[in-house]
């Protein structure tokens, strides 16, 4: 199988996941392999909304808030 010419750019693409919008982002510079890439994830978008969601709420209402969220705690490492 040949090798493919990469063109030089950028691209963003997204799918719609269990918990919403995944998103990829490429940048190439032409070479074989990516300059970037970064992924979207769902849950990281969830999360920073938490902040706003608790605000004036007690630390009981801020664990049911956070688990109504559906946070998967490894897409929150970026």
């Amino acid at each position: 199988m040949g090798e493919v010419d990469i063109p030089v750019g950028e691209v963003y693409h997204s799918i719609e996941a269990a918990n919403g919008e995944l998103g990829m982002y490429l940048v190439t510079d032409g070479s074989r392999s990516p300059y970037r890439l970064h992924f979207r994830r769902p849950c990281f978008v969830f999360y920073q909304a938490f902040p706003e969601l608790i605000k004036g709420n007690s630390i009981s209402d801020a664990v049911t808030t956070l688990s109504s969220l559906n946070v998967i705690a490894g897409e929150l490492d970026a």
